[in-house]
């Protein structure tokens, strides 16, 4: 704890000199001012110790800050110097951050100063492979079979069934297994059930997640639980980066002790789409070396816990789940465990067939008739071009990989685009199989015009059950094993 608090502000005084000359005229003054800090921004962690900031500038300065957690010396001078800045131990998890503010005449410029929150005490267990299989991430992916997302659900921004979806049963999980499918990835939110100071999550979500999983594991199902969307607190920006990377590091540590003595039928992947909000477009060099260090800092944390986690299959994400991105930029992370790692790429190609519920694209593929209604470009080979670079990328170089979302919405007022919509999810299911890549059919309980939903999600009747057999059933065959 500091002996002393800081909070002050400094005014700047500015004196103007005159100098008399023969004929009585002043001198000229220099209204010209300098001034530039080097660094901008400085990264303590939570023990105390100190860091310099040049000051260059042909003026007078002073500094400006409201904290009583830094120690900042000297506060003013004239012309060059260095500073010396100290904070304070920071015992709350929490990150925090403050502006320093540096004038010189007329002149601003500012300091931002961040301190990683204290790690909160985690029991650390020894390493322990039982229950978890002896077999690389390609292999364990072969084993996932046909996968189901009970999608906005568990991340429904408000509570499970904010998004009108009911309450997650063991009877719906019975559904799915009895339907086909052979494992599930469970979408969750996190923050808006923790503490926004110290990202502690509540334990009644959390034993409720563990309801479902549990729900999973009775049924039979391998479990693929996320952290997803939640808010879109997980910019790839680089003044975002250490406070988002200490956030997975708080949260999912918290999680994976939660579930840590659950088998190897239980994986964690460590984000969801990750993207700066609104851009869509290729990613800048900042973009994808910032969520590279998303992937790493979830690696890194999930192993720290110990137990069966430093043994589990775990998943991490290209940019924005972009094949192309993923092919192009993502960073494979570094593991103290040989081949546990997947990658997770999402598909709705092409968009205006997929997803789009103001487009007349309403048929697909090798049937298709009408010219004015395609997107000729994301046909059948195109699909196979997508996936097969997946497999060369990444599956040929012993990296599993997950197809984490794909499918169409319904279109109830064209009485045709169903049968389109089978050929895309037969298509894309089965290049997937025949790829290597393990899908996961996303559905988003809707049964109604535009929706996803296969499932009557109360009584786990199948509403399109010719979409499910498509998907639970294509030419390279059921997958059985577990």
């Amino acid at each position: 704890m500091c002996m002393f608090l800081y909070r002050f502000t400094l005014v700047v005084l500015s004196m103007v000199l005159f100098g008399c000359g023969g004929e009585g005229t002043a001198a000229p003054i220099n209204t010209s001012t300098t001034l530039s800090v080097n660094p901008a921004n400085i990264q303590f962690s939570s023990e105390d110790h100190s860091a310099q900031v040049d000051i260059t500038t042909n003026s007078t300065w002073s500094l400006l800050v409201n904290s009583d957690w830094l120690t900042l010396t000297p506060t003013s001078g004239n012309n060059n110097a260095t500073i010396s800045i100290t904070p304070c131990n920071n015992s709350s998890s929490q990150m925090r951050e403050v502006t320093v503010n540096i004038k010189a005449g007329t002149m601003s410029k500012s300091l931002t100063v961040f301190q990683e929150g204290k790690s909160p005490d985690t029991p650390v267990l020894p390493a322990d492979s039982t229950g978890m299989r002896a077999i690389d991430s390609v292999a364990f992916s072969q084993l996932l079979g046909y996968g189901f997302n009970i999608g906005n659900s568990l991340e429904a921004i408000g509570g499970e069934i904010a998004w009108g979806n009911p309450l997650i049963t063991q009877s719906l999980m019975d559904a799915i297994k009895a339907a086909g499918f052979n494992s599930i990835r469970l979408p969750v939110a996190w923050s808006q059930f923790s503490d926004r100071d110290n990202y502690i999550i509540k334990t009644q979500w959390l034993e409720r997640i563990k309801e479902v999983v549990d729900y999973a594991y009775n049924s039979k199902l391998v479990v693929v639980m996320n952290m997803h969307w939640d808010g879109g607190w997980m910019q790839p920006t680089y003044a975002t980066q250490d406070k988002v990377n200490q956030r997975i590091d708080a949260m999912w540590t918290q999680i994976e002790v939660y579930f840590r003595d659950y088998d190897d039928h239980l994986l964690f992947a460590g984000t969801n789409e990750v993207m700066v909000e609104g851009d869509y477009g290729t990613p800048t060099e900042e973009y994808y070396t910032v969520q590279n260090s998303f992937n790493q800092r979830f690696i890194d944390t999930v192993r720290a816990t110990g137990g069966r986690n430093v043994y589990r299959h775990l998943v991490v994400q290209g940019f924005n789940t972009n094949i192309d991105y993923t092919v192009a930029f993502v960073v494979m992370p570094s593991d103290i465990t040989v081949n546990r790692l997947m990658m997770e790429v999402h598909f709705y190609d092409p968009f205006n067939f997929t997803l789009n519920e103001n487009s007349t694209l309403t048929q697909w593929g090798a049937n298709a008739y009408d010219a004015s209604k395609i997107e000729d470009w994301a046909n059948e080979a195109f699909i196979d071009a997508q996936f097969e670079k997946m497999q060369r990328n990444f599956i040929e170089k012993d990296i599993g990989v997950i197809l984490g979302e794909y499918g169409a919405i319904s279109r109830t007022e064209d009485p045709e685009h169903e049968t389109f919509r089978r050929d895309w999810n037969y298509y894309v299911t089965d290049s997937a199989m025949r790829h290597k890549l393990a899908p996961f059919y996303w559905d988003n309980g809707s049964t109604n015009n535009h929706g996803m939903g296969l499932f009557n999600r109360i009584t786990g009747e199948q509403v399109y059950p010719e979409i499910i057999e498509v998907i639970t059933g294509p030419v390279t065959g059921p997958v059985t094993g577990q």
